[in-house]
């Protein structure tokens, strides 16, 4: 009988456990987990290399998803701004136009654990250019690459000229050299410039204008930007440019694939193209990137690039600022710039080196040469593409210069129809 009570009472517990729930009142749910936004767009393989990233980062932190949204980038130019207006942006985003969202991108500074690292690695300007109005010291996103202006040169056909490769030249000395390499070698021609005011400004501010005054005000009438508009004005004159890039509409605004096919000495474009040069010229021909041709103003190419940034609206400021922080780690930012092919703009970065995945001698020669130019650059060719009005001058000024290439206008009507423009522009944004 006793043993049959301990049989009984020893069922009776094995049932009582089986019953017990798997969570005790006393103890704390599971965290719920967070989900972050993040719109994207890219050129190339941008979007794979941040997603190996982000991978990395959710392995580490397992409780927040981040979901890239890749997006083509008018999706970004014109229905972001309009999310983000709506309250429907997302968290985060990867965006080129700085001045759509002044006021309304998130702080970081009160989420990071080292605010200073974050300030102290990345362009002044480029943060500046974030911030909303009277504020100074937000931290609301990173430029996540750097662009530089810069030019292509064909030195195979130099070399079969017989004519060396200058140092140090002024786009004088450099027409009169691709002239006589055209003339030597029988190509169409000599030297071109891509139909944007982006790349005609950093030429212009080489030769000495003040595209960008002391006070943030554009003024496009200076001798440096006169200058340079009479050289463009001579290359089409002598017929040793591509007329089509300037001159017939606006469809065709780049020179490069006239110096792809070989039919260009020489042409003012910029970083983004290595990889496009590289893939389409193969072994064609041999060519280098080359330092901005100097002037009255120095040796200057403008800085250009996306950046990532947070959004005000966010519902998770600790989690944004989490990811943010770990972006720009410079373990994390460079192996993104080694993928990717892309200057860094991160100072750590670019002081310690990026081991680009590549061993085409071609493109490690360019990116070589571009990051040569990113000491030289002056402050207002950094701060032009981040300017909260660069649209201003961007929409206007390749139009206007067309106009005066055409001989529509004189170059003092260009001049004065164009600061015009300009001003007009940021008149209807309010200001």
């Amino acid at each position: 009988m006793k043993a049959r009570n301990l049989f009984v009472l020893s069922m009776v517990m094995l049932l009582l456990a089986a019953c017990k729930p798997a969570v005790t009142p006393t103890e704390a749910p599971p965290p719920e987990g967070v989900e972050l936004r993040f719109t994207y767009y890219a050129d190339g393989n941008e979007a794979d290399e941040m997603q190996t990233i982000l991978d990395r980062f959710m392995a580490e932190n397992p409780s927040i998803t981040v979901v890239l949204d890749v997006v083509p980038y008018q999706t970004i130019d014109e229905q972001l701004p309009v999310q983000v207006e709506t309250g429907e942006g997302p968290d985060m985003a990867r965006i080129t136009n700085f001045g759509a969202y002044r006021g309304k991108l998130l702080d970081l500074r009160p989420y990071l654990s080292d605010p200073g690292y974050f300030e102290s690695n990345f362009p002044t300007p480029v943060l500046a250019a974030m911030r909303a109005e009277g504020d100074a010291s937000g931290l609301h996103g990173f430029p996540d690459s750097l662009t530089v202006t810069g030019p292509y040169v064909n030195k195979t056909l130099f070399d079969q000229a017989g004519i060396e490769l200058p140092g140090d030249a002024s786009w004088e000395e450099w027409t009169e050299l691709t002239q006589q390499v055209a003339e030597a070698t029988g190509v169409q021609y000599a030297i071109s410039i891509d139909r944007t005011g982006h790349r005609f400004a950093g030429p212009a501010m080489s030769m000495g204008a003040t595209l960008i005054d002391a006070s943030g005000n554009f003024t496009v009438d200076t001798p440096g930007f006169r200058d340079f508009a009479e050289i463009l004005m001579g290359w089409h004159d002598a017929g040793i440019t591509p007329s089509e890039v300037w001159l017939i509409g606006d469809s065709l605004n780049s020179c490069i694939d006239f110096f792809k096919s070989g039919d260009l000495v020489m042409c003012m474009s910029g970083s983004w193209q290595i990889n496009g040069v590289a893939g389409d010229v193969g072994d064609a021909f041999d060519w280098v990137v080359v330092p901005n041709p100097t002037g009255a103003g120095g040796s200057t190419g403008v800085a250009g690039g996306a950046g990532v940034v947070a959004f005000a609206d966010t519902e998770h400021p600790e989690e944004v600022a989490m990811l943010m922080e770990f972006l720009i780690q410079a373990e994390n930012y460079g192996a993104y710039s080694a993928g990717t092919l892309s200057l860094p703009a991160q100072t750590e970065v670019a002081s310690t080196g990026v081991d680009f995945e590549t061993d085409n001698a071609s493109v490690l020669g360019a990116l070589s040469a571009y990051t040569a130019e990113i000491p030289k650059l002056q402050d207002q060719a950094v701060a032009l593409n981040v300017h909260p009005f660069a649209f201003a001058y961007y929409r206007n000024s390749a139009n206007r210069i067309a106009q005066y290439l055409t001989s529509e206008l004189s170059l003092d009507e260009t001049l004065q129809r164009l600061q015009q423009d300009i001003d007009d522009a940021i008149a209807e944004a309010g200001q």
